[in-house]
């Protein structure tokens, strides 16, 4: 069998392509079995199961595809599918003559422990899979803006059904006869990105003092007059990119506080999509944003353990990646690094109280030279839905 052209030192990327999203972002092909991705600089192999090997031709980028068995070291291949995938893969790199490997942060031991007993070097680089996801190409952006479209059409519906529910007599909203509480409007968001290919993990649907907690993802019949958080972050089926968003309503009459932290939180919002670009670092966005909640006078940071509860602050960073995982690098916080040509990052500064409810105002941006460009659909940004 033709060994790997020796050039460098090769990289290595392993583990299931429909599990593990480096793996998958490096070759753009998904399957249920474990593969390894080798890279010498000139050629790159790929080692998956025997029936995945036409598929994986016609649509994996990869200059070569075998087989385990393609690389059957001297004592044969365990019966077990990774760890035989794990073995070939070890032997595959002895063949080309190469002592060491650069691998990632995924790495399953198996390949670890399978190069160690071949007397091939593994070393860790931080980096690796993680530069290389931050920039998005062309296809990776429609891929965004599709399933960013899907997130803000399913807000909107959330966001409008709350608007036009009744509060009965003790304040709570009725739909359709029936109490609406987050649970129901979940499982409402869930099926309207159902129908739109998306794969929903548990929204957040908080309403009042439930949303002072940021991560709060609400229970219960939801109240007129109180804040509501709807945060939806869907996966698509088709492409495996995330959308990333969040918008407040207020069903009935809006509180005076609720008003002013909106407003602080829609202007602190727009200070850091201001600042975003090439060469910025995600500190210095953050800056931005709390520099604004705190010219409104609200808190920022984490509570003392004898916090006032009447307390208002902004208690997160200000945003994070996104692309084939909803939280990915770049953080926008303390210590986030320059951002770099097509970043995507999510832009979204809140405030809590345990006493009021939370407010958080969220939309994915990917960097340019001079600014940033909105990935969504320009979904308003108000309290009234109506």
């Amino acid at each position: 069998m033709r060994g790997i052209l020796s050039h460098m030192q090769p990289t290595l990327l392993a583990g299931i392509p429909s599990a593990n999203d480096t793996l998958y972002h490096a070759i753009r092909f998904s399957a249920g079995d474990p593969a390894a991705l080798i890279d010498d600089g000139r050629e790159r192999l790929l080692i998956i199961r025997d029936i995945e090997m036409d598929r994986a031709r016609a649509h994996a980028r990869a200059d070569r595809v075998a087989c385990p068995a393609d690389f059957t070291p001297e004592n044969g291949l365990s019966g077990d599918r990774e760890t035989a995938t794990a073995q070939a893969t070890a032997e595959a790199i002895r063949q080309s003559g190469a002592t060491s490997v650069r691998s990632d942060r995924t790495l399953p031991f198996s390949f670890l422990a399978a190069a160690r007993t071949a007397g091939i070097e593994v070393e860790y680089d931080a980096d690796l899979g993680v530069s290389d996801r931050r920039s998005k190409d062309e296809e990776e952006l429609d891929a965004l803006r599709t399933s960013q479209a899907a997130t803000q059409a399913a807000i909107a519906m959330a966001c409008e059904t709350i608007a036009g529910a009744t509060a009965d007599a003790d304040g709570m909203l009725q739909l359709d006869g029936d109490v609406l509480t987050s649970e129901r409007m979940r499982r409402m968001i869930d099926v309207f990105l159902l129908d739109c290919d998306h794969d929903n993990p548990s929204s957040i649907v908080a309403g009042g003092p439930q949303g002072g907690d940021c991560h709060n993802i609400g229970y219960g019949a939801l109240r007129t007059g109180e804040p509501i958080i709807i945060d939806v972050f869907p996966r698509s089926k088709v492409t495996k990119y995330n959308g990333d968003c969040t918008r407040m309503v207020v069903h009935g009459e809006v509180h005076p506080t609720v008003e002013r932290m909106h407003a602080a939180v829609l202007a602190a919002k727009q200070a850091g999509e201001a600042i975003a670009r090439i060469g910025i670092t995600g500190q210095a966005v953050h800056e931005a944003t709390i520099a604004v909640i705190a010219a409104y006078d609200f808190e920022v940071g984490l509570p003392a353990e004898d916090a006032d509860p009447g307390r208002i602050a902004m208690v997160h960073g200000t945003g994070h990646g996104v692309g084939l995982a909803v939280h990915e690098p770049p953080l926008l916080d303390m210590g986030g690094p320059p951002l770099v040509c097509c970043d995507v990052v999510t832009i979204e500064p809140g405030l809590y109280s345990p006493a009021i409810g939370g407010l958080r105002l969220e939309d994915m941006v990917v960097v340019t030279d001079e600014k940033c460009e909105d990935l969504g659909t320009g979904l308003q940004l108000g309290l009234d839905w109506t």
